[in-house]
This record gives structure tokens, C-alpha cells and sequence, in this order.
């Protein structure tokens, strides 16, 4: 049970942050490309459309699944406090039982803290690609 303790604390902590930095990284990525996007380079919609909305899918799979992450790290935690009480033979005291779930919460917490920003990114980052299209068009009706 050491083992699933260590799992929960590092293992899943590890993997929220890592799709943080992911998130991140992206997003300064997207902020710095939409900043030096002219619209107006563009020959076909279809070109605009792939290199704007390059990279918005994993920022999308990541606001969706942290949750799921910090849940399964919580399971963990919470496996690891009923393997305890379970070992104490039931005389676990209450307060050490409160303390492990909420540790075991913590990464519920942690997913959530990845999701919604990542889930806010991408829309917004949606939004602008739809300004960048909708640009392109209008330009694309100026030409004719």
C-alpha cells in the first residue's frame, strides 16, 4: 500500500503538473503566434484554419481529463486510508482517517486547478481563431 501512497502523492501530482506545463507552454505558444498572425498572408481558409488551430486539441484534452486524473488519485488515496483502518483493525484514530482523506483530496483539488484554466485557454483561444477566419473572409470578399 506504500507503494499506491507514493503513486497518489508523486505519480498523479506528477502527471497534473506535467499537463500544466503542457498547458502553459502551449498557450504562450498560441498567445505569441495569434500576436504575429497576418490574415491576410493566407491564400486558402483551409491553411488558416489548420495553423490556427494548431495545438488547441491538447489543450482541450487536457482541461478534460485532469479531472479525471485528480479523481483516480484520489481513489488511490482513499484505498490507502481503508487499507489502514482495515490494518489497525478498526481502532484507527478518527483524525489520522479525516487527515488521509484529506490528503487523498488534495489531488482532486490539483485536477481541478489544471482543468478549469485549461478549459478557459481554449476557449478563448477558440474565439480568436473564429476572428481570424471570420477576417480571412471578409478580406477574402474585399478581393473579389
Amino acid at each position: 500500500m506504500e507503494n499506491i501512497k507514493l503513486a497518489v502523492d508523486y505519480g498523479a501530482l506528477g502527471i497534473l503538473l506535467f499537463m500544466s506545463i503542457l498547458v502553459l507552454g502551449y498557450a504562450i505558444e498560441r498567445l505569441l503566434f495569434f500576436r504575429a498572425l497576418h490574415v491576410k498572408s493566407y491564400e486558402s481558409k483551409n491553411r488558416l484554419e489548420r495553423d490556427v488551430s494548431k495545438n488547441l486539441t491538447i489543450i482541450s484534452l487536457i482541461g478534460s481529463n485532469a479531472p479525471y486524473v485528480g479523481l483516480l488519485g484520489t481513489v488511490g488515496g482513499i484505498m490507502v486510508v481503508f487499507y489502514e483502518i482495515g490494518i489497525s483493525g478498526g481502532a484507527l484514530d478518527t483524525s489520522k482517517v479525516i487527515v488521509g482523506l484529506a490528503l487523498a483530496l488534495k489531488v482532486t483539488a490539483a485536477g481541478l486547478i489544471v482543468a478549469i484554466p485549461s478549459t478557459m485557454i481554449y476557449g478563448g483561444f477558440l474565439r480568436k481563431v473564429d476572428l481570424a477566419v471570420s477576417e480571412w473572409e471578409d478580406e477574402s470578399i474585399k478581393k473579389s
